[in-house]
């Protein structure tokens, strides 16, 4: 059993979150996309700082190792990174919005290893905290079956830049 730890993401991470969000972009979706729709994913998925600048966005170590990373935004965006257009930092209402789960990313030598849970579980907590009653996410592909395993439900199915993406939400209890 490894050991997992989780702390808030600060600006001294940003190239290890990179690095851990180019191998699951590059190795995870291999088994749901062809190789053009991951180039693509490339332009839609990413590091937002803003996440790690509102202090809502964690890294995971397991056995010390940079293992995964993700997090929540009180912001009206769903999912991106700084490089994807059609972002909106605009504030949510938690009496109305749901929190936005965003950029979630697990390197591809820890997979199904319980970092998306344990950054699942922070999440909820943290905008249950601010008040809100609903989680919602853009998933890819890859990242369905723990979305659905943690409670979430399939709001639609779009894509961006041909990228297939569903739009998840989950009510909290």
């Amino acid at each position: 059993m490894v050991e997992l730890k989780i702390r808030l993401a600060t600006t001294a991470d940003l190239s290890v979150l990179r690095t851990i969000m180019a191998a699951a972009i590059a190795e995870n979706l291999k088994p749901f996309l062809p190789p053009e729709l991951i180039r693509a994913s490339e332009k839609v998925m990413g590091l937002d700082t803003t996440l790690v600048e509102d202090g809502t966005y964690w890294i995971v170590h397991a056995d010390g190792e940079p293992a995964g990373c993700g997090g929540w935004s009180r912001r009206n965006t769903l999912y991106g990174g700084d490089h994807t257009g059609g972002r909106n930092a605009a504030l949510l209402d938690p009496a109305v919005d749901a929190a936005r789960v965003r950029a979630m990313y697990t390197h591809p030598s820890f997979l199904r290893q319980g970092i998306g849970r344990l950054i699942l579980d922070n999440c909820e907590a943290a905008a249950r905290r601010e008040g809100f009653s609903r989680l919602q996410l853009a998933a890819t592909l890859a990242g369905e079956p723990l979305y659905r395993a943690y409670g979430f439900e399939e709001i639609e199915r779009f894509q961006d830049g041909g990228v297939p993406l569903i739009r998840m939400e989950k009510r909290l209890t």
